[in-house]
């Protein structure tokens, strides 16, 4: 009888307001703003991460977490993709209160298998128009909440140590150098260390130490490519008191050890760099080997017809060995593709991720190669291009110029990219072509790089021009240009919609980014 009572209780307090199946093909991302007050995110299949306003975490099958109104989720699926399952509800203004019954974060959740029966019925009732079976299931929703509070009667605690966990994860970005110990990590965060250490295992996929270990190799390569340090120094400056530790940690990282990695580093005819193989060309230094992928294709734009492709998503590191690459460069994504498995084949640098100071990104790399002149000619001709084409801009079209967006269209999403500051393509549009904002981006997505945007809200993209490109990987999603919603848009109206290069324009490179400028004078100049 108390088990029922409950039941109807919860039920009464919390209603559901939508609830939705997903399944991410392989490495996509999905981003959604919440609508309603909590959602509920349980996994079916597969692995990934789920991103939320920053903090990410590891998703994989029987993961269930609950999150808040205000924050922005991004799903990223893993090798086999992932399904989930985002269940929207809301309260009323007793159940505000008692947010209490599940905390925020990761939930308990066994037997995983009694939670999924639970949301599959509730999934596939969604729509009936039977008010016996809408209230059975509002009542079933009821069993789930008591289902999961039972559970997490004491997870407010284990939820706020594993936000305390992450905080030190993150911490370790910056203080690597320190003597640190497992035990100081776990005090810090307030638990055991037995606790802390399958917490951390848990939600970065390494242990402590290794995860540890991983950031101060990573910087030491960094300090052997970039300054001619002596090694000893390199080893206290990244936190090894013990110079012959600090070579055998370095060499069972990165396959050679640091005098070899350091030696090895100036042969800009055997590199491979995946993903950064603009900024080699910007640098007039052509790749042993170039990634594509067999479904995105090649990047054509950069003109390597002669180099060999290496597909990443087969993961061949016997094919990638055979090209014989002396020094592999790795930017900030290289665990989205498995790439740390690459040293195996040949010494690894992993460069400072940049994002769109693409400028650091192309200097980093001029000086990994000896070419630091290079890289200052190579950013003086974009500069030039830039500003001749904003002058070229401004006579075209009289001083007032049109408001212009870029959307990146899949069958599984339509994302709209950010403003001057941020993503691939706004501090090229906006910033240094002096373009227009759509007034939408400012309201959507003002501290976003880009926004996941439904039909309706796409309904109120009001630019003059619209740039498109299709992600072949979710598939094209093609049909969107039939719907009469694409149709309704003011540059659809005008004939304004032009369809781009989609590895040239999803790119921070300095050649793509002038492959933008020159796209946006053929087209609009």
């Amino acid at each position: 009888m108390q088990d029922a009572t409950a039941r109807l209780r919860a039920s009464a307090r919390y209603a559901i307001r939508s609830i939705v199946f997903r399944r991410e093909e392989a490495f996509a991302e999905r981003t959604t703003a919440l609508d309603s007050r909590f959602a509920l995110v349980a996994v079916t299949a597969g692995k990934g991460r789920l991103v939320v306003d920053g903090a990410g975490c590891e998703l994989k099958q029987g993961s269930v977490h609950l999150v808040e109104r205000g924050r922005t989720l991004r799903f990223e699926a893993g090798a086999d993709g992932l399904s989930h399952y985002l269940l929207g509800f809301d309260s009323s203004e007793e159940g505000a209160r008692a947010g209490s019954l599940l905390p925020t974060g990761a939930l308990c959740c066994t037997p995983f298998s009694q939670c999924l029966l639970l949301l599959d019925a509730l999934y596939r009732q969604r729509e009936t128009q039977d008010e016996l079976e809408a209230f059975e299931n509002q009542i079933r929703f009821g069993e789930l909440l008591v289902f999961l509070g039972k559970q997490n009667r004491s997870a407010t605690f284990e939820a706020r140590i594993r936000q305390e966990v992450l905080r030190t994860a993150a911490e370790l970005q910056n203080q690597y150098a320190l003597p640190l110990t497992v035990d100081q990590l776990a005090a810090s965060a307030g638990t055991t260390r037995a606790k802390y250490t399958q917490l951390f295992k848990e939600l970065t996929g390494q242990l402590p130490l290794e995860f540890l270990n991983g950031l101060r190799i990573e910087k030491a390569q960094q300090l052997l490519v970039l300054t001619q340090d002596k090694l000893g120094d390199i080893a206290q400056a990244v936190g090894y008191s013990d110079e012959y530790y600090f070579n055998r940690r370095f060499k069972q990282e990165a396959g050679v050890t640091p005098g070899q990695f350091r030696r090895r580093r100036r042969n800009p005819d055997r590199a491979f760099a995946p993903f950064l193989e603009d900024f080699l060309v910007a640098l007039d230094i052509k790749p042993v080997v170039q990634f594509y992928d067999r479904i995105w294709g090649m990047q054509d734009y950069l003109g390597l017809r002669d180099v060999p492709g290496f597909d990443l998503s087969a993961g061949d590191w016997d094919a990638l060995a055979g090209y014989r690459p002396e020094l592999i460069l790795l930017d900030g994504g290289y665990r989205r593709w498995s790439l740390e498995r690459c040293r195996g084949v040949a010494p690894v640098l992993r460069l400072p991720a940049t994002a769109e100071d693409w400028r650091e990104t192309l200097h980093t790399i001029a000086a990994v190669f000896g070419v630091q002149d290079r890289a200052a000619e190579a950013i003086a001709r974009y500069e030039n291009k830039a500003e001749r084409a904003r002058a070229a801009l401004s006579v075209a079209w009289r001083g007032s110029p049109p408001s212009v967006a870029v959307l990146r269209i899949s069958e599984l999403s339509v994302y709209l990219y950010g403003g001057s500051r941020l993503g691939y393509t706004g501090p090229v549009l906006y910033g240094d072509l002096g373009l227009k904002e759509p007034a939408l981006l400012g309201r959507l997505m003002p501290h976003e790089r880009r926004a996941a945007v439904e039909p309706e809200t796409l309904a109120g993209l009001d630019a003059d021009h619209l740039f498109i490109t299709f992600d072949k990987r979710e598939g094209e999603g093609r049909q969107l240009l039939d719907s009469p919603a694409w149709e309704a848009l003011p540059a659809v109206r005008k004939g304004q919609v032009h369809e781009v290069d989609f590895f040239s324009w999803m790119n921070y490179g300095v050649m793509s980014h002038q492959r933008k400028i020159e796209d946006v004078l053929r087209l609009l100049g």
